[in-house]
């Protein structure tokens, strides 16, 4: 019984430390992303995972901010 009780508990634990972001675009858009929005130098986009599971990409320039959920 001990051993259930701890293991939902570090279940419980785990599924808090992921984060949700919300990217505000210049436009007022506020995109949802599963994942830390991460930006590509090469291109100059960002590149994050939607609510979906698919990946997106944004210009910078677009992005007035990313906040953590």
């Amino acid at each position: 019984m001990k051993h259930w009780i701890m293991a939902a508990c570090c279940a419980l634990a785990l599924t808090g430390c992921a984060s949700d972001y919300i990217i505000a675009t210049t436009d007022g858009q506020m995109l949802a992303s599963q994942s830390k929005p991460e930006l590509d130098k090469k291109t100059g986009l960002i590149e994050y995972e939607d609510s979906e599971g698919r990946i997106r990409q944004i210009p910078k320039s677009q992005v007035r901010q990313i906040l953590e959920r």
